[in-house]
């Protein structure tokens, strides 16, 4: 699971090596916005079936991708959406906007997080794997979904 990639055309940005060895033994990936070109989501399409929502810097992907989306994975609905807002009243909002989602994944903020929410609703932001900011170190999250049910939930470090 990935989110604010930000790989540019042409740029010297570029995933992670340890992100192409946990892609390598994906069922499916989950990009929460701001891949920037379309050539991002072309290359994750080669590991594995992606979904992915529109991230407020994804100008050339407006109209390519949606603003949100909720897939079942493993009997397991997952919601995506890029920006959740302020961490103050996040649990909420998204409880309001996903109401039957268990888990909501979300990027925006490169900050990563694994939280349990209002009524036991998962809220699961990546981080970044490109581009940490303020954080300590590039992230990614990884899912393990059997039979309707979060068998395993992390966060990897990457540096």
């Amino acid at each position: 699971m990935l989110a604010d990639t930000h790989i540019r055309r042409g740029g010297r940005r570029r995933l992670p090596d340890a992100v192409y060895a946990v892609l390598d033994t994906a069922d499916a990936i989950l990009h929460a916005g701001d891949l920037l070109v379309a050539e991002v989501l072309d290359e994750l399409s080669g590991f594995a079936p992606v979904h992915a929502v529109l991230g407020n810097n994804d100008h050339e992907l407006f109209g390519v991708l949606p603003e949100t989306c909720v897939v079942d994975l493993a009997g397991v609905e997952v919601a995506m959406v890029h920006d959740t807002g302020p961490a103050k009243g996040r649990e909420r909002r998204v409880r309001t906007r996903f109401p039957a989602a268990p888990l909501v994944v979300y990027g925006h903020s490169h900050i990563p997080a694994d939280v349990i929410g209002l009524e036991g609703q998962r809220l699961f932001n990546p981080g970044s794997s490109t581009e940490r900011r303020t954080q300590p170190a590039h992230t990614m999250g990884v899912l393990d979904l059997d039979d309707g049910h979060i068998v395993d939930h992390r966060i990897l470090v990457l540096d």
